[in-house]
């Protein structure tokens, strides 16, 4: 079964774009590079064929992979949400009680997670956690180090 992921327009608009470059600019270009390496002769021996054909498995199963999220997205309008909750797309304000250190996530869909950028996973601890909990509720979420506390500060679009 295929799991529904729940985006923005813009998060679809650049998965779209990550699966035409690997269509019309990336396969290609291993097409190429395979074609190359054969000419070159005996293909028993020759690695740069054997990593070409490699590259180009990796690519297909990554499209593949694109196409069937692409597929199962739904777009959210984020006007139809609950403001009072920790839902997908809500910038959580939360505070650490076990460090008394806060932080703040944007909580999204599997493949527009990017920590670096405070954007962290729906399917993730946290992220699980925190879903559907409200400003002033704590929430405890098991993580392989054990149970984090985190009260809710504040919650935004």
């Amino acid at each position: 079964m295929n799991k529904i992921s729940y985006f923005t327009k813009e998060g679809l608009a650049k998965l779209k774009e990550e699966l035409n470059t690997m269509e019309h600019k990336d396969r290609p270009r291993i097409t190429q590079a395979i074609a190359d390496a054969r000419d070159k002769g005996d293909l028993s021996e020759n690695a740069e064929y054997h990593a070409a054909k490699e590259e180009q498995s990796m690519l297909e199963y990554k499209i593949v992979q694109l196409k069937n999220t692409i597929a199962n997205a739904r777009i959210i309008d984020e006007s139809q949400l609950d403001q009072s909750k920790a839902l997908i797309h809500s910038i959580v304000r939360m505070k650490n009680l076990t460090l008394n250190k806060e932080m703040t996530f944007t909580l999204v869909a599997d493949a527009e997670a990017d920590l670096a950028n405070g954007k962290i996973s729906v399917e993730s601890p946290i992220g699980k956690g925190v879903l559907g909990t409200k400003v002033g509720d704590i929430a405890e979420v098991k993580v392989p180090n054990g149970i984090l506390k985190l009260e809710i500060l504040e919650i935004s679009r």
